[in-house]
């Protein structure tokens, strides 16, 4: 049920890596406040389930798959979305890929480039061509789910980290681009959260141990913890379209 100060209702939401973990949670609390999002992932059946549970709920959702390290389903799904919808008010880029654990001596070209395309000329390009019909539409607005490995690199984590931080300096230069449409470009900075994608954190006791060492409140987060800040900057309670993105560190308050 929306609320009268994240209030979503006409707004229409787009979602990547959406069928589970941070992108399901944030795709489920901006179709509970009013938003009609589009769920999306690279195999459309998750995606599907996500959507069915909230309409279940009494919410607007549909799925549509796009797989964002490649170029062309890119250009599909921002096609798609202008000829069905006429525009789009709000871009998540949370799709990520981190094929690789181990020492940066050990990472192979195929590694290299899945988690380049993906992490890095994904977002780039989701950005622009949602921007564009943001632009149409008189503005709206992106965020970027980078990480804290942006700041500080993570152990056995070096090219995901490389593409996170270029996240970051990516959402500085669209914020500052792009405020003169009314697009207003920020990041979410999550810290260690328990999700499928961060498993092998999870799984090794000396990586989840080394993990927790920098957290203060010496916890993990969920998902649902992440969704919250995402609704705070999707909604007009963040309007302030100054050019400057605000960059939001979960790394050490979870």
């Amino acid at each position: 049920m929306a609320t009268n100060l994240f209030d979503l209702t006409g707004k229409v939401a787009l979602v990547t890596g959406a069928s589970r973990g941070i992108g399901e949670s944030i795709a489920k609390l901006l179709a509970e406040q009013g938003a009609h999002v589009i769920v999306s992932s690279r195999k459309i059946a998750g995606c599907q389930r996500v959507v069915d549970e909230i309409i279940a709920a009494g919410d607007s959702a549909e799925a549509h798959p796009c797989h964002v390290g490649e170029m062309d389903q890119i250009n599909e799904i921002f096609t798609y979305i202008k000829d069905k919808h006429g525009k789009l008010d709000i871009l998540v880029n949370n799709a990520a890929a981190n094929p690789h654990f181990g020492h940066v001596f050990e990472t192979d070209l195929e590694a290299y480039n899945k988690t380049v395309d993906v992490n890095i000329r994904g977002y780039f390009f989701m950005s622009i061509e949602g921007g564009k019909l943001m632009k149409e539409g008189g503005g709206g607005t992106i965020i970027n789910t980078a990480s804290v490995n942006a700041l500080q690199p993570g152990h056995h984590q070096a090219i995901y980290s490389i593409t996170k931080a270029a996240v970051v300096n990516m959402t500085k230069a669209f914020a500052k681009e792009c405020a003169q449409f009314g697009i207003r470009v920020n990041a979410l900075l999550p810290g260690l959260t328990k999700t499928k994608f961060a498993g092998a954190l999870f799984d090794n006791d000396n990586m989840y141990k080394m993990a927790m060492a920098v957290i203060p409140m010496k916890r993990h987060a969920v998902p649902d913890e992440m969704a919250g800040t995402v609704l705070y900057l999707a909604s007009e309670a963040s309007s302030y379209t100054t050019g400057q993105s605000i960059v939001v560190d979960g790394g050490f308050t979870v």
